[in-house]
C-alpha cells in the first residue's frame, strides 16, 4: 500500500520546479495570487455597491422633487430635467402609462416593470436597453415613489432614472480589474524571478568555483559577496572548512613526508649492515654479535620514532580526547620529585595548579620537557608550578648552555635538533617538542622557549588556561 502510494506522488514530484530560483517565484506567485483574488473579489463588490448606492440616492432624489412637485400641479410639458439626474417620468403604475416625463424619455415606456408592495411606498430597479433605438446598451438605475393624492390622480407614481457608468455593466470593471491583476502579477513575476536571480548569482559563482576545487589545489577559496547577508556567512564559513580541510591535508603529507625520511635512512643502514654481515663467507661472532648489539640499538631508535610518529599523527587527527580535572603541581611531584641524578631536578609549588587536560598527555608534556632539560643541563634543573593571570603555568628551568634567539622557535618543528642535541642524544627523534607544542595547543594553550633568568639556561613555559566555567 505504501509503495502504492509512493508511486502515485511521483508524477506530482515530477513537476516539482528543481531550482530555488522557480520554487520561490512560484510560490510568491502563488500567495500573491491568492491574495490578489480576495482583494480583486472584495474591491470589485466594494466599488459596485458603493457607486450603485450613490447613484440610487441621486435617483431617489430626483424622484422626491418630482413627487412634490405633482403633489399640487401637473407637469406643462416635459418634465424639466438638469445634470446629474436628465431622465424623469410619472407613471400610473396600474396600468403603466406615462403620464409625464422628461425629454429625455420622451415616447419610453414605463421604466418600472414592477408593481410596489402593498406597503411599500418605493420601488428601486436595475434595468438595461429601455430606450428603442439605442444601441449602447446603457442600464439604469431605477427609483420610484408611490404619491397618492396628486394632481394625476392615485395610484401615481414618480420615477428618477441615473445612468449607470459603463464600466459596471457587462462585467467592464470585472474585466478591467482582471486585465490590471494579470499585469500586475506578470510583472511581480518578473520582478521576483530576476531579484532571486541576483541574490542567487553568488551561489552559482561559489558552485563554479567548488567544481575547480580539488585536494591538489586546496589553496584556492570562494569568492565573497559584497553584500553582508546569509550567503556571504555561508561563503566564509565554507572558506574556514576550507583552510581546516587544507591544513589537515598540509599534515598529513608532512606526517607521510617526515616519517619516509626519517625510517628510510635507519632501514637502509640496517639493511647494509645485514647484506655485508650475510656476504662474509667466514663471519667473525664477536663482530656479529657487535652488529646485532647495533641492529638492537637502531630498532629501538626506529621503535622510538614510530611511537612518536603515530602519537603526532593521533594529535592531527584527534583533539577531543576524555579530559578531566588534573593537578599539574601533584603530577610534578610525582614525576620528578626525587629523580636520581645528574643533573638534580626540584619541583617548586606551593598550590594546587588545576587544568582540564587529558593526564597520561600533559605527563607526556612534562616528561618531555624535563627531559630535553636533562641533555642540556650541567647539574640541576628547576620545576616551577604556578597559578598565573588565569591561567596554569609551568616553567622548566635548566642550568646549561640555553637555546640561541634565532633557534627557539626552531626547536619545535619536527624533526628539528640542534647540534648539541645530537652530539648528546644521537638516538632522539626530534618530535618530543613538537609533540608538546601540539599537546599544548590542543587545550587552547602555548609551549614557549626562552632565556633561564633563574639557572642562566633555557627555559621552557607550558600555559593552559582555565576552563570556562561549569566545566
Amino acid at each position: 500500500m505504501a509503495e502504492r502510494n509512493e508511486r502515485s506522488w511521483r508524477p506530482w514530484r515530477a513537476l516539482r520546479p528543481r531550482s530555488i530560483r522557480a520554487r520561490v517565484t512560484l510560490g510568491a506567485l502563488a500567495v500573491l495570487s491568492l491574495v490578489i483574488c480576495i482583494l480583486l473579489s472584495a474591491s470589485i463588490l466594494l466599488i459596485r455597491e458603493v457607486t450603485l448606492t450613490e447613484l440610487r440616492d441621486r435617483a431617489a432624489e430626483g424622484a422626491r422633487h418630482v413627487a412634490d412637485h405633482i403633489m399640487t400641479e401637473r407637469y406643462d410639458g416635459p418634465i424639466p430635467a438638469s445634470e446629474p439626474i436628465v431622465r424623469f417620468q410619472v407613471i400610473d403604475w396600474e396600468t403603466d402609462q406615462v403620464l409625464a416625463s422628461s425629454v429625455a424619455l420622451q415616447g419610453v415606456p414605463s421604466l418600472i416593470e414592477e408593481d410596489p408592495a402593498a406597503d411599500d411606498f418605493r420601488v428601486d430597479e436595475f434595468v438595461c436597453d429601455v430606450i428603442p433605438g439605442d444601441e449602447t446598451g446603457d442600464c439604469f438605475q431605477v427609483v420610484g415613489y408611490v404619491v397618492d393624492g396628486s394632481a394625476y390622480g392615485d395610484n401615481v407614481m414618480a420615477v428618477a432614472a441615473t445612468r449607470t457608468p459603463l464600466i459596471l455593466g457587462d462585467k467592464v470593471l470585472e474585466l478591467v480589474m482582471l486585465g490590471t491583476s494579470a499585469l500586475l502579477i506578470f510583472g511581480s513575476g518578473f520582478v521576483i524571478w530576476y531579484g532571486v536571480g541576483r541574490a542567487l548569482s553568488p551561489v552559482t559563482r561559489i558552485s563554479d568555483e567548488m567544481e575547480h576545487i580539488s585536494v591538489s589545489d586546496l589553496h584556492r577559496r570562494l569568492p565573497l559577496p559584497r553584500s553582508d547577508d546569509e550567503i556571504a556567512r555561508l561563503a566564509r564559513t565554507a572558506n574556514s572548512s576550507l583552510s581546516r580541510l587544507e591544513e589537515a591535508v598540509t599534515r598529513q603529507r608532512r606526517f607521510v613526508s617526515d616519517a619516509s625520511h626519517e625510517l628510510r635512512n635507519p632501514i637502509a643502514g640496517m639493511r647494509t649492515k645485514l647484506e655485508v654481515e650475510l656476504s662474509d663467507p667466514d663471519p667473525d661472532l664477536r663482530a656479529r654479535e657487535r652488529l646485532l648489539s647495533g641492529l638492537l640499538s637502531d630498532t629501538e631508535r626506529l621503535e622510538n620514532i614510530v611511537e612518536d610518529l603515530l602519537e603526532m599523527a593521533r594529535l592531527d587527527t584527534d583533539r577531543a580526547q576524555a579530559r578531566e580535572r588534573v593537578d599539574l603541581a601533584e603530577v610534578a611531584q610525582l614525576e620528578f620529585s626525587g629523580q636520581p641524578g645528574p643533573p638534580q631536578v626540584f619541583v617548586h609549588t606551593s598550590e594546587p595548579v588545576y587544568a582540564l587536560v587529558n593526564r597520561l598527555r600533559v605527563v607526556r608534556v612534562l616528561t618531555n620537557l624535563v627531559a630535553n632539560a636533562t641533555r642540556h643541563a650541567n647539574g640541576r634543573i628547576d620545576v616551577i608550578v604556578q597559578h598565573h593571570e588565569g591561567a596554569a603555568v609551568v616553567e622548566v628551568h635548566d642550568d646549561g648552555s640555553g637555546i640561541p634567539v634565532k633557534d627557539r622557535e626552531r626547536v619545535f618543528e619536527r624533526f628539528a635538533r640542534l647540534s648539541e642535541s645530537k652530539e648528546r642524544d644521537p638516538g632522539g627523534s626530534g618530535l618530543g617538542l613538537a609533540i608538546s607544542r601540539e599537546i599544548a595547543g590542543a587545550y587552547g594553550g602555548t609551549l614557549v622557549a626562552g632565556h633561564s633568568d633563574l639557572l642562566g639556561g633555557a627555559l621552557f613555559t607550558l600555559t593552559i588556561p582555565d576552563p570556562p566555567e561549569g566545566q
